[in-house]
């Protein structure tokens, strides 16, 4: 019986994979991958699935679903508090949100204001995952990988990855590199990084720029997303999503629309929110009739409502799309990658 992708998916959409394989081991990932390039199949790699969009035909090709395990400190704890830091190599089918509680509890700051975000650690140097102030690409340090077209395993360093807001190398060349583990620097102590993000300020009650406890930013980082449902809970269809749809628009100054909030980038253009520009073109919280809807808590989400199928979900997402575009003319990018399907 062929696997249903729906089933792999935090949107819980998409239809079934022609031949799924599930690799525990290094060895096993790489070897499923080889075997698909050689017979020149078609290759998903697959990892918490909350970041993709799968189309309901599913998936002509082999899918593998990344199950590694390990997270390998260069120092014990005694060591790491006296030299002040660590680095850590993480395989790609740990759990993102499980190894930002473990860091917290080891003292190891740098990723604390990024808990709750679904997915594995694998998927994280492709997207430049971020939140509330970080992202990925100021701890990480390396990558590992598997290059497809060399066929050969490289360690990419930071400088490599070309990282920038959502983007990296890995997002610039698709299908080309299989991320094998990711190696993260971070500092040790017991306060996490300065707090860069007003509204989390606000929940923890210091002012931005300060520092609070590792535990203290984690727990209410978490509060957050919960209000906005943006924590995975299988009883609430406002989380069957693949967190936010659209990406905030980097824009020129000049075409920022009158109201709209801004935040300086360093090559002259502002980034704006594009929770604003859906809000303010008439898509309110919840908008939507059928199996798929924008969130009740947060108009970036579009969820599926317990029997919305790809098509439902991408049509919610063109009609915002281009409902902001006729609005403001900013026309907004889809976070999540699409596999088989396009807005």
């Amino acid at each position: 019986m062929s696997e249903r992708l729906a089933d792999h998916t935090t949107l819980r959409v998409g239809g079934p994979a022609q031949r799924f394989v599930t690799a525990t081991t290094e060895e096993e990932l790489l070897a499923a991958v080889r075997e698909a390039d050689a017979d020149a199949t078609p290759v998903l790699v697959l990892g918490g699935g909350s970041n993709l969009v799968v189309a309901d035909e599913g998936f002509a090709g082999t899918v593998v679903a990344v199950a590694t395990r390990g997270v390998r400190p260069d120092v014990d704890p005694e060591e790491a508090a006296s030299c002040g830091g660590v680095m850590v190599e993480v395989a790609a089918g740990e759990g993102w949100d499980a190894l930002v509680a473990r860091a917290v509890e080891a003292g190891w700051a740098g990723i604390e204001a990024l808990a709750g975000i679904p997915g594995a650690v694998g998927a994280t140097p492709i997207q430049n995952v971020g939140a509330y102030g970080q992202e990925v690409a100021s701890t990480i340090a390396s990558v590992r990988v598997w290059d497809r077209v060399d066929a050969r395993v490289l360690t990419l360093a930071n400088a490599e990855c070309g990282f920038g807001y959502r983007h990296s190398r890995f997002k610039a060349e698709p299908g080309r590199f299989v991320v094998l583990s990711v190696t993260f620097q971070l500092r040790v102590g017991t306060l996490g990084e300065p707090v860069r993000y007003a509204e989390l300020a606000r929940a923890l009650g210091v002012e931005v720029g300060q520092r609070a406890p590792l535990a203290d930013v984690r727990a209410a980082v978490l509060g957050l997303r919960r209000g906005k449902a943006m924590v995975l809970d299988a009883a609430d269809h406002d989380t069957w999503s693949a967190g936010s749809f659209f990406t905030n628009p980097v824009v020129a100054p000049g075409d920022l629309p009158e109201g709209a909030p801004a935040w300086p980038q360093p090559d002259g253009r502002v980034k704006t929110s594009a929770a604003w520009l859906i809000e303010h073109a008439g898509f309110g919280k919840g908008h939507g009739s059928g199996p798929a809807t924008l969130s009740t808590r947060h108009t970036l989400a579009v969820t599926n409502r317990g029997a919305a199928r790809a098509a439902d979900v991408l049509a919610l997402a063109r009609e915002v799309r281009d409902g902001v575009e006729a609005r403001f003319g900013v026309r907004l990018v889809n976070e999540p990658v699409l596999v088989g399907c396009s807005l």
